[in-house]
């Protein structure tokens, strides 16, 4: 399955979370991409991307990757130049880089139906010494979690996860102990206590229950889920956000040991939450349905200080992968192509962006 000539990955390691002040809710040209517009300081780019895009040529310098199927997941690669970019319905995984063609890595059998597909995607904990990544994707027979090493097909590391006619995504992350969080969904029905559907799973890198959770012989850290839209982890904090689709609002929870309670925050609108990132004082949520990212500010009572700002409001269309980079800079990929939404050429496409900072916001 594996293409000659696999993707090299950049030997770097991580470096910290970086935020860097924008005006008023717009969004900076990533340093070092095509286009950046004089020295550190200058004027950021407007919240329009600047042409239009021609084919699969898109003169807009933050974004990566063009002409893809929708996106469903992105891990970044040390580095923070490329990254593994997973589609949803083909199973692909892409190496993509700003004015490199991608490369296909590998290809995972999935099967799409009621939400599922590639939906998860994750570096090993040890991606340095190891090169594995770890995918979410669905079968027609169940979800699974699979490990994907260098010129080997994916092999499954925990299957059985239930499907059935909806709510089949997922979404992975790695946390600060190097354990894997799987979020499942609850394949339609109210999953029973035991069942892997519609729980947080906290796991080893070879699908065991990781140690520290509450039930030594359980994998089960949270129930509770529904349409969980992703992962994601404040490297300060240590705390986990994770996106839901409920039948009546979004939400977002605080992962927590045992139900995962009341939600952190929810949107009766139901915009379509998905992936998100999180770092230092901020919590960015990419937003399928209302085509714009979220971002709300954790105050260290519990709540949320300010106004929530909306960034990026429909100019890449319907964001769904969401990942952050080791240099601090914000990955999110599109689903515009059969959405609903409004499709440019170039789509559907990957983006790169520097994170919003500072003390106010505007809507």
């Amino acid at each position: 399955m594996l293409v000659a000539g696999c993707a090299k990955f950049p030997e770097s390691g991580p470096r910290d979370w970086r935020e860097k002040i924008t005006d008023g809710g717009q969004v900076e040209v990533p340093p070092g991409s095509p286009g950046e517009q004089g020295a550190p300081g200058g004027t950021p780019p407007p919240q329009q991307p600047p042409g239009e895009a021609t084919g699969c040529v898109d003169p807009d310098p933050q974004v990566v990757a063009t002409c893809l199927d929708p996106v469903g997941a992105i891990a970044v690669l040390p580095g923070g130049v490329a990254a593994l970019v997973a589609e949803r319905a083909t199973g692909r995984i892409l190496r993509v880089e700003r004015g490199v063609a991608p490369v296909l890595v590998t290809t995972v059998p999935v099967q799409a139906a009621g939400g599922g597909g590639l939906t998860g995607l994750v570096l090993s904990p040890a991606f340095d010494e190891d090169q594995l990544v770890y995918a979410y994707a669905s079968t027609p027979g169940d979800n699974r979690v699979l490990r994907i090493a260098p010129g080997e097909p994916p092999k499954p590391v925990l299957a059985g996860i239930p499907r059935g006619g909806t709510n089949n995504g997922g979404a992975l992350a790695v946390d600060r102990e190097g354990a894997l969080l799987v979020a499942t969904g609850n394949a339609g029905t109210a999953a029973a206590p035991t069942s892997l559907a519609g729980k947080l799973l906290r796991i080893d890198t070879l699908g065991r229950p990781a140690q520290g959770n509450p039930d030594p012989a359980s994998a089960v850290l949270s129930s509770g889920l529904n349409a969980p839209g992703g992962i994601c982890n404040d490297p300060l904090s240590r705390t986990s956000w994770i996106t839901d689709r409920l039948a009546d609002r979004d939400v977002l929870y605080r992962a927590q040991p045992g139900p995962l309670g009341a939600p952190a925050w929810s949107w009766p609108a139901r915009p379509g939450v998905a992936g998100c990132v999180a770092g230092p004082g901020l919590v960015a949520i990419a937003q399928a349905g209302a085509a714009l990212l979220y971002v709300l500010r954790p105050a260290p009572s519990g709540g949320f200080t300010g106004e929530p700002e909306l960034l990026l409001t429909g100019v890449y269309g319907r964001l769904s992968a969401a990942s952050r980079g080791p240099d601090g800079l914000v990955w999110l990929g599109t689903v515009n192509k059969g959405g609903g939404g409004a499709v440019v050429p170039s789509d559907d496409r990957v983006i790169r962006i520097q994170p919003p900072a500072g003390g106010g916001s505007r809507l």
